[in-house]
């Protein structure tokens, strides 16, 4: 009895290790077991790096997981059983399609129906509606690969460009222009930093010029008042007055009929002056030269 109540210690020991194992192998493997679920088929031809355990999504969200992938010889089909949280309700009408993804291996995803939900054990029929993967391999790939003789054409124009002569040359000219560029930058650095030196020099220049001008503007404003105050109206008056007398000389002068005029025109009276200045000249000139003629001395 010993003996049998030892190997029954045992064996019940063997078996919660088992089942410890089995639990521990399907929860590492996202199967807890001690969840309950709600239980769905579908039917593949290829699962395309479908693993046990790979999520189900609804709109990104997970809402249960494949469960177990078996081939069914008779049809030649693959079978995957789903396991489904029991909150969740599948509508009649849902459909699967298996998406591939970016770092490999693949999911399913559900596209809910608008009917009753589905019974536990049902069956969920798939589509064939392509992935971001499938859309990258049937579209993405092919014209990746037309374009590559497309880039081995350009990057052999592309090298013998580089190797042109002439487009060296035009660098190295460019770099002297570059070169060129920085020493005038240089050099106007230092014309301005040697304006901004002058600034305030030609700033108090400007500043004695303005005092100037203000001080001109002063004595132009005192003339200006200085010539207010003179008596223009009666010296222009006089000169008026003055020119009118001017003028009746300069008619009286050029009237043969007055006085002034029978003087100026009168040629008989200009050759007589001047017969008598011509008699005068030699009286004097005599009168030089003879002085006894005129003056007579008696000496006692």
């Amino acid at each position: 009895m010993k003996f049998l109540n030892k190997n029954v210690k045992i064996a019940l020991t063997v078996l919660v290790g088992l089942a410890l194992l089995y639990w521990g192998v399907n929860y590492l493997k996202g199967v807890n077991l001690l969840t309950p679920v709600n239980h769905f088929y579908t039917e593949v031809e290829s699962v395309d790096g479908l693993l046990e355990s790979a999520p189900i999504t609804v709109n990104g969200f997970t809402v249960g997981q494949v469960r177990e992938i078996n081939y069914d010889y008779a049809n030649n089909k693959i079978s995957i059983q789903l396991a489904f949280e029991p909150k969740m309700k599948i509508p009649e009408g849902s459909t699967l399609n298996m998406v591939s993804g970016l770092m490999g291996g693949a999911s399913l995803v559900l596209n809910l129906g608008t009917g009753p939900a589905l019974p536990s054990g049902s069956m969920i029929p798939t589509t064939d509606t392509p992935g971001l993967i499938d859309n990258v391999k049937d579209n993405v790939i092919p014209m990746v690969t037309d374009m590559i003789p497309k880039v081995d054409s350009i990057m052999s124009n592309v090298n013998g460009l580089t190797s042109d002569p002439a487009l060296l040359a035009a660098l190295a000219r460019l770099d002297g222009i570059t070169r060129q560029i920085q020493i005038s930058a240089q050099q106007l650095t230092t014309l301005m930093n040697g304006l901004n030196r002058s600034v305030p020099g030609v700033m108090n220049n400007v500043n004695g010029i303005t005092n100037n001008l203000n001080g001109t503007t002063g004595n132009l404003t005192d003339f200006s008042t200085s010539l207010k105050q003179l008596p223009l109206d009666s010296t222009i008056n006089t000169l008026n007055a003055t020119l009118a007398n001017l003028q009746a000389l300069s008619e009286q002068l050029n009237d043969k009929n007055s006085t002034l005029g029978k003087v100026v025109n009168d040629r008989e009276l200009y050759d007589n002056a001047n017969h008598a200045i011509a008699s005068l000249d030699s009286l004097l000139t005599d009168f030089k030269a003879n002085p006894k003629r005129y003056i007579n001395i008696k000496v006692f």
